[in-house]
């Protein structure tokens, strides 16, 4: 497989700061005989934060850049002198990126905004100085607390593109051509299986200035939900679209079938996709006759709402904008 700048999945391995030591000192000042305590606390070690950042829409920043370490707090000195703080660390990842532990394969964390921020590994607190620990019975004592450990550990980010259509459909069922068609989007098409290898997003223009964000999935094959053809890596992008959008072509051997493969492969991966909105497009229409689309509607599957378009004519393409953007509306 060609190399790509898209990457949707990185493990890396992060370190947060451990905490500075406390400072056992006494103040020692000429004509001062008896200073007492005056050792100051350690600095806090650095987070590790990941940040959503709209410019960013791969990680492959992260590919080559696998080992991430905060700075570790100072310790504390005399006077009472606050150790410095170590530097936080901030990832900056796509929005849709979803954090998960290698191990058990449990969410850890997700962020979805721009500008949101998720703590992956808090640094450690600085130690106290001795001179918190003064009191009426021990007024010279010569300890101090140590600075908590850092933290580390493995974890998965994984890439789940956030858009508001999600085209689904088998490979060549022209979901490429119509992303190519009603945005400024540039995929890769060609008349054979799996020409679309990562999922490619277009902005579609809207009446009155308005508009919304089209993804084009690659393509769906049957046993998907196992990791058959690219089974994993495209259906995690399904989950954080609004709408689906299901398309087959006006040829299909049987539509009503096609669909329901579709749909099933979406519920064995995650039911919870049933859930959103789905719409059918009939691909490929201008092969057809009046007749001949009578006789197909009739064979469609009930209950979601269809359109014949043809995306080479720009066949009911205005049409089926108007159905998505009201499916969009809340």
């Amino acid at each position: 497989m060609a190399s790509s700048n898209f990457v949707d999945y990185v493990k890396i391995f992060v370190r947060s700061g451990a905490g500075g030591n406390g400072s056992c000192h006494f103040r020692r000042e000429k004509f001062v005989e008896f200073g007492g305590p005056d050792g100051g606390d350690g600095g806090t070690g650095g987070s590790i934060i990941l940040r959503g950042n709209s410019q960013y829409w791969t990680l492959i920043h992260l590919k080559y850049q696998r080992h991430i370490f905060a700075e570790n707090g100072d310790c504390g000195h005399g006077a009472r002198a606050h150790g410095k703080n170590g530097a936080n660390v901030y990832i900056d990842v796509p929005l849709g990126t979803v954090v998960r532990d290698p191990e058990t394969r449990r969410t850890v964390g997700e962020v979805t905004e721009d500008g949101e921020e998720f703590v992956l590994l808090k640094g450690g607190r600085g130690g106290l100085g001795n001179w918190h620990f003064r009191s009426a019975t021990n007024q010279a004592p010569r300890y101090a607390q140590p600075g908590e450990e850092s933290q580390e550990g493995w974890f998965i980010l994984e890439l789940k593109v956030l858009a508001d259509v999600g085209l689904v459909g088998f490979p060549n069922a022209g979901k490429s051509t119509l992303l190519s068609v009603v945005s400024a989007a540039k995929p890769k098409i060609a008349n054979y299986a799996f020409t679309t290898l990562e999922p490619n997003l277009g902005i579609v223009s809207y009446r009155d200035h308005k508009s919304f964000v089209m993804a084009d999935i690659p393509g769906i094959i049957e046993g998907a939900h196992q990791g058959r053809g690219i089974g994993h890596r495209f259906l995690r992008h399904i989950e954080h679209n609004s709408i689906l959008l299901f398309m087959i072509p006006a040829d299909s051997d049987d539509i009503e079938k096609e669909y329901g493969i579709l749909l099933n492969e979406l519920e064995q991966y995650n039911p919870e996709l049933l859930d959103k909105s789905r719409l059918l497009a009939i691909t490929k229409s201008d092969m057809l006759d009046d007749e001949l689309t009578r006789e197909i509607e009739k064979t469609l599957p009930p209950g979601i709402p269809h359109v014949f378009i043809s995306s080479v004519i720009g066949y009911q393409i205005d049409r089926l904008k108007d159905m998505l953007w009201m499916a969009l509306q809340p």
